[in-house]
């Protein structure tokens, strides 16, 4: 009797360590954060700071002991700005990689291809695109941190109406982001009682838009100018209303809140406005501004790292990181449901970009005023409002 018992017991000790040992094991498993980005290719200046961002903070969240006692691992891709090799990364990183969430998608072609992948595979997706189509209609597993383009409208013609300037000439690009961009500029402007009164396009393959130009500059009543796109049109763009000698006031869209901007456009970008993060203006937020302390530490910690200035776009991908940090802490496991769910529920997140307050119905969680108004002022950024 009794050594049946001491064998019961055995096999009880022997079941107990094997449970121990298979907890132990998925312990140490990794956390998989899947990532395609624009690393190379047209939308380079996306996804380069953005893979160097998502690099440099998961060796340093590893460093300080990783999440939930576990390391992360990035897996990431370069989609080259084309957005059937965004969908076919992205499937491989749900079927073979089988990442615990993807934060990644350096445009809005890419990531709206991978949209249907991630909602078939009930997988955590944050976008750092920036068109509204991405999070409106909400979709179930996709979120995303840049502002949307209609928010962008909504600042910038709101900047206009401000300084009585009511009858806008538009041009913008064919891509996915200008497109939406000029799409969604037409809305808000009809709602804020602002009348575009010309509206020219251009390809990416275009490079001079005099002629577009011309023609704004030509149309009776015009009062201010925009443009809607990202990459070296905006640049082109900004030139070529220089050599005209336009004398209205000219704004851009937030495709272009770098200081590379700054280096293409040269003399010509003087006096041009445009919405962007607080990240360009650090130094000149208040003390009592929340957005402070997070803004100079990442730009601080980038520039240290990889000497070279920061990007508006690496800090979509650091806010992506962090919630998605922030969201698989909150959720106490990988499990894609959960990990969803504690996405939804993130508020008062403050971010580079801007304060996060997530919902079931806003997968973005920012709001307009997330963008300052900031100025070209002797060939730096200026903070205007």
């Amino acid at each position: 009797m009794l050594s049946k018992m001491m064998r019961r017991a055995g096999k009880c000790a022997a079941v107990a360590a094997a449970g121990l040992m298979m907890m132990s094991a998925q312990a140490a498993e990794p956390i998989k954060i899947g990532s395609f980005l624009s690393v190379t290719g047209p939308a380079s200046f996306l996804g380069d700071p953005e893979l160097k961002t998502l690099q440099m903070y998961v060796e340093k969240i590893n460093e300080e002991g990783g999440v939930l006692g576990r390391q992360l691992e990035l897996i990431h891709y370069d989609d080259v700005g084309n957005a059937s090799s965004a969908r076919n990364f992205a499937s491989r990183l749900l079927r073979s990689d089988q990442v615990d969430i993807i934060v990644g998608g350096s445009t809005t072609g890419a990531t709206m291809a991978a949209v249907p992948l991630v909602e078939q595979a009930g997988v955590p997706f944050i976008s750092l695109a920036g068109a509204v189509v991405i999070t409106t209609p909400v979709k179930k597993w996709v979120f995303k941190t840049p502002q949307t383009d209609r928010m962008a409208a909504e600042r910038v013609l709101g900047d206009m109406k401000a300084r009585g300037l009511t009858k806008v000439g538009l041009i913008s690009g064919t891509g996915g982001f200008g497109s939406s961009g000029r799409a969604q500029t037409l809305e808000v402007a009809e709602m804020m009682g602002v009348e575009i009164v010309a509206d020219e396009t251009y390809s990416g393959s275009d490079t001079d838009m005099t002629a577009q130009l011309t023609n704004i500059r030509n149309t009776d009543g015009v009062q201010a100018v925009l443009n809607f796109g990202f990459g070296q049109g905006p640049a082109i763009v900004t030139r070529n209303y220089n050599q005209l000698g336009i004398d209205l006031p000219f704004y851009q869209s937030h495709g272009v809140a770098s200081d590379s901007f700054l280096e293409l456009a040269g003399d010509s970008a003087e006096g041009l406005r445009l919405p962007a993060s607080p990240l360009l203006v650090p130094d000149s937020l208040p003390e009592s501004d929340p957005q402070k302390e997070v803004v100079q530490n990442y730009k601080a910690e980038y520039e240290a790292r990889w000497d070279s200035k920061v990007s508006t776009f690496g800090a979509y991908a650091y806010d992506g990181l962090m919630l998605a940090v922030r969201a698989i802490e909150a959720a106490g496991s990988t499990d894609p449901e959960a990990v969803r769910n504690a996405l939804e529920s993130i508020s008062g997140y403050v971010g580079v970009t801007g304060e996060f307050n997530m919902s079931p119905e806003d997968h973005n969680g920012l709001d307009a005023d997330s963008f300052r108004i900031l100025e070209v002022q002797n060939g730096e950024w200026k903070l205007i409002d």
